[in-house]
């Protein structure tokens, strides 16, 4: 029985021994993959087909001033800037998709249909630029602007001659 128990104890031992004798691995570095600069992002690309060029001269943008709850339809021109009466505020209609698709970086229409209208449109306070995006007809919150006391609103798109 002594015998069995020092064998035991002595193939303990090996074991610790082999075990903690052991070359620890170091751990391997990773190497860190730095994030973008801060506020860098990818620049969105508008890609307007063909059969959506020249097809659309203006649009109809809602301006709602939320301390009246008054609302009042504008005609702006693609291509143009337009003031809000009685105001410090101005858009400008950069561009008019009648079926906006995105895929990553691109926006482009899929068809001159107005399945999925959206206008690119930039807001000025007081000439500083305070928005910059779309208006989409059919998803009025997407994305849409935060202003304090006005609120604007794709309502309507108006064909070319």
């Amino acid at each position: 029985m002594q015998q069995t128990l020092k064998t035991v104890m002595l193939v303990l031992m090996a074991l610790l021994l082999a075990t903690g004798c052991k070359k620890k691995e170091e751990p391997k570095s990773v190497e860190a993959v730095s994030p973008p600069p801060h506020g860098a992002k990818k620049e969105s690309v508008i890609v307007e087909p063909d059969s959506v060029k020249g097809k659309w001269k203006a649009v109809k943008i809602a301006v709602t001033d939320k301390s009246t709850n008054k609302e009042a339809v504008y005609t702006v021109a693609i291509g143009t800037q337009f003031s809000i009466p009685d105001t410090d505020l101005a858009v400008n209609v950069e561009s008019f998709l009648p079926h906006f698709t995105m895929s990553g970086a691109v926006m482009t229409s899929q068809s001159n249909e107005p399945k999925n209208p959206a206008a690119r449109v930039r807001v000025y306070e007081g000439g500083k630029e305070i928005f910059k995006g779309w208006l989409f007809s059919l998803y009025p919150t997407t994305h849409a602007i935060q202003h304090p006391r006005f609120g604007f609103t794709l309502v309507g798109f108006i064909p070319a001659g």
